[in-house]
């Protein structure tokens, strides 16, 4: 008697990604498999750990010195004696193993942001970091996620790593984005819809028309914070933008792959682009959205412009757009921290530095710095910043009772005008 059981439906984006790495014709929600990888990434906080573990497995040599990329980022440029001994202890290690991909202060940056500049990933690539945002590179069309320091010796010791394939929700984004709506506050307006824990441990998949609206740096940014929505991974449908950016900074192959139109998803959403606004996620969690028109009066003492979510050109283009021929409120402290060497040289060499500095902003080195209370930026107790990063945990940037409001680069420029949380429409 013939087989009369039910077809196989189709895959997501994500699982066929990991799929193809694990050598298997398809995977399914929930399997745990063993896939091979195209980068292994650590920063001066994680790779320590990781180092010492990588000791310990008793291997002399990593899987590949191509494909690892060891970032000092955090506290860099070194803010103390603890934080020089971390990173010549991983300078040590990448010089013994030949790890080409090592990057230092004077041709550093934010490390989600200098990957994909140095062409480090592509379409289809399967990434492990020890860093949650790692998930950055989903933009691309690239399966990555955050994992611990112990994975990441494993990863740098076999090539391999493993993982339970997440289901998927869908988010399909249609229409245009109104003024000053960039993809900052299209991702807090979603992870606001759906909470801190609305995607735990799914693949947020974005797709539809409204993608044509969206630049890479909005692509990065929102993919960067999937994980603030507890998800393993988010990824975006692969466009000519996304073939674009990638013919311009990478050499490396590359592999588009594409849902099945019967592709299995947990659940949907249809998110119009043009009702979004501007929005602002109050403490002390990144689901506490509001937009800017029920904001209130917030006075604040800090703003900060930059981080793997947001130091890029256009981030550093926004700012100066809103700060220039203004000046920033003689109460507060405006940091604007471009995320890469280049970035950094891009918006000198556009003049926007003499934007910032006419206007009163201090300008750093690339760091990520204040993001997690490391340095270049700390609050005092009972202090309020505003700023591009992407989490506002209790004391993430200093004092565990100062408080910190994610938003986009033009409301954070035009708040460090106004001396309060404001759009650039009330200047």
């Amino acid at each position: 008697m013939a087989n009369t059981g039910t077809k196989a439906r189709g895959m997501t984006m994500t699982q066929k990604i990991l799929a193809d790495h694990a050598g298997l014709d398809r995977v399914e929600a929930g399997q745990l498999i063993r896939a091979r990888l195209d980068m292994v990434l650590g920063n001066d906080i994680t790779t320590p750990v990781a180092v010492k573990e990588f000791r310990k497995i008793g291997r002399d040599r990593v899987f590949d010195r191509n494909k690892i990329a060891i970032v000092p980022d955090h506290f860099t440029p070194n803010k103390d004696i603890k934080s020089a001994e971390q990173v010549r202890f991983i300078r040590e290690f990448a010089r013994e193993m030949g790890i080409v991909n090592f990057f230092e202060v004077g041709r550093m940056g934010v490390e989600h942001a200098l990957l994909p500049e140095m062409g480090l990933v592509v379409p289809g690539d399967v990434v492990i970091g020890a860093d949650s945002h790692t998930c950055t590179y989903g933009a691309l069309g690239a399966f990555s996620t955050g994992i611990g320091s112990t994975d990441m010796a494993a990863g740098m010791a076999t090539g391999e790593a493993w993982f339970k394939v997440p289901e998927a929700i869908r988010f399909v984004l249609t229409g245009k984005p109104g003024k000053w709506v960039s993809g900052k506050d299209i991702i807090l307006h979603i992870i606001g819809m759906i909470g801190v824990d609305g995607a735990l441990y799914k693949s947020m998949e974005f797709t539809g028309d409204g993608l044509g609206h969206l630049s890479m740096d909005d692509r990065f940014s929102m993919a960067n914070m999937a994980v603030e929505a507890g998800a393993k991974n988010g990824i975006f449908d692969v466009d000519e933008k996304t073939v674009e950016y990638v013919k311009e900074h990478s050499a490396k192959p590359y592999k588009i792959y594409k849902a099945d139109e019967d592709a299995v998803y947990c659940c949907e959403y249809v998110i119009d682009l043009g009702t979004v606004k501007p929005t602002v996620a109050f403490p002390h969690l990144p689901s506490n959205a509001r937009t800017i028109d029920k904001v209130g009066n917030i006075r604040i003492d800090q703003v900060v412009i930059g981080s793997c979510t947001n130091g890029r050109i256009e981030d550093m283009r926004t700012a100066a757009q809103v700060l220039k021929g203004r000046a920033v409120h003689p109460d507060v402290r405006c940091i604007i921290i471009p995320a890469t060497q280049k970035v950094w040289k891009q918006a000198m060499d556009e003049g926007l530095f003499e934007i910032f500095i006419e206007a009163g902003a201090a300008v750093s080195t690339p760091t990520c710095g204040p993001c997690l209370g490391g340095h270049m930026g700390i609050l005092a107790k009972g202090e309020r910043a505003v700023a591009t990063t992407n989490r506002n945990f209790v004391g993430r940037m200093g004092h565990p009772e100062s408080e910190v409001y994610l938003a986009s680069p033009a409301i954070a420029a035009a708040s460090a005008v106004a001396g309060r949380i404001a759009s650039p429409d009330e200047l």
